[in-house]
């Protein structure tokens, strides 16, 4: 795994909602919200964007895979409180897979001159993977932090990470993440 940051790097985290976090994932879902939370707060304090994501509904074309019927719970779409949300996140709720189509999201990345995206959340294969290939077409560098992400299925998630991820950016963990950060507050 090799990984840098640029000078202005923005943080994005994907889905880590209660309505998501209820449904089984690949890897212990609560050592996924660590490292995020852990990342977030790494973040904000060297002053780099922070953009938590939520999503709330979906794309309107058809589909073979169907939706559960019946109402979410009312807190479905709420982000897990370990993210600690700031009045100076990014917010962004999306109706798509990715992030960035039909939002402001390239708009407020460019706002603060963001030029990569360090990507984390879920799911690996769906929502964090469609918004890396959206940044990644719209010519922003693109960081994976692979241990801060999970998917409902292993073998999806090891298939983004090994064959597509390196494809489009680079990969690394919370920890080689943290470093860097820390390496900058030192300077």
């Amino acid at each position: 795994m090799s990984l840098t940051l640029d000078e202005v790097a923005a943080l994005i985290v994907i889905d880590l909602q209660k309505g998501i976090l209820a449904i089984p994932t690949a890897h212990p879902a609560v050592a996924i919200v660590e490292h995020c939370a852990q990342l977030a707060h790494a973040f904000r304090e060297t002053g780099l964007p922070v953009v938590l994501v939520n999503v709330d509904g979906r794309a309107p074309g058809r589909t073979e895979a169907t939706m559960p019927a019946g109402p979410r719970p009312a807190d479905w779409c709420e982000l897990v409180p370990e993210l600690d949300p700031q009045p100076g996140d990014v917010r962004i709720t999306k109706r798509r897979f990715g992030a960035f189509l039909g939002t402001i999201l390239h708009a407020e990345l460019q706002r603060r001159g963001a030029t990569q995206v360090v990507m984390t959340g879920i799911s690996t294969s769906i929502g964090v993977e469609s918004t890396a290939r959206s940044a990644y077409d719209l010519g922003y560098n693109v960081a994976f932090v692979v241990d801060a992400m999970t998917d409902r299925s292993s073998e999806n998630h090891r298939h983004s990470v090994e064959n597509l991820f390196p494809r489009i950016g680079e990969t690394g963990t919370t920890e080689d993440v943290l470093a860097l950060l820390a390496g900058r507050s030192s300077r």
